[in-house]
């Protein structure tokens, strides 16, 4: 996927959208040791693999975090395995608000678990 800037990503969202994208970006920032890597379609964080990405799409945030388990969430749409460890978490948020404390857990552990790299 080819790479972007922030500025190219959310070129043209609303002041609402951006504010949603935003509170994604802080809150993978937030963790430490990451990799923010931006594409002209998403944004997503790593440490050695990929843990977390986000779009937004028709005012949606849509945002896949990847688990060793299979979690729950009021905002979970789907969860499938990506592979014999990992199962991606698919949630949709409609405002910056129902970023909750849950959400901040689920992407606290896939950072600290799935972020390092799976073997």
């Amino acid at each position: 996927m080819a790479r972007a800037t922030w500025e190219e990503l959310t070129d043209g969202l609303s002041p609402e959208d951006l504010g949603k994208l935003e509170a994604f970006r802080d809150r993978g920032l937030a963790l430490g040791d990451v990799e923010m890597r931006v594409n002209r379609t998403d944004v997503s964080f790593a440490r050695r693999r990929v843990f977390a990405s986000a779009y937004v799409k028709s005012h949606w945030l849509e945002v896949g975090i990847e688990l060793l388990r299979r979690a729950e969430h009021p905002k979970l749409r789907t969860a499938f395995p990506t592979t014999k460890k990992v199962t991606m978490h698919r949630l949709t948020f409609g405002s910056v608000d129902e970023l909750d404390d849950a959400f901040d857990d689920l992407l606290r552990e896939a950072w600290e678990t799935v972020g390092p790299g799976t073997r």
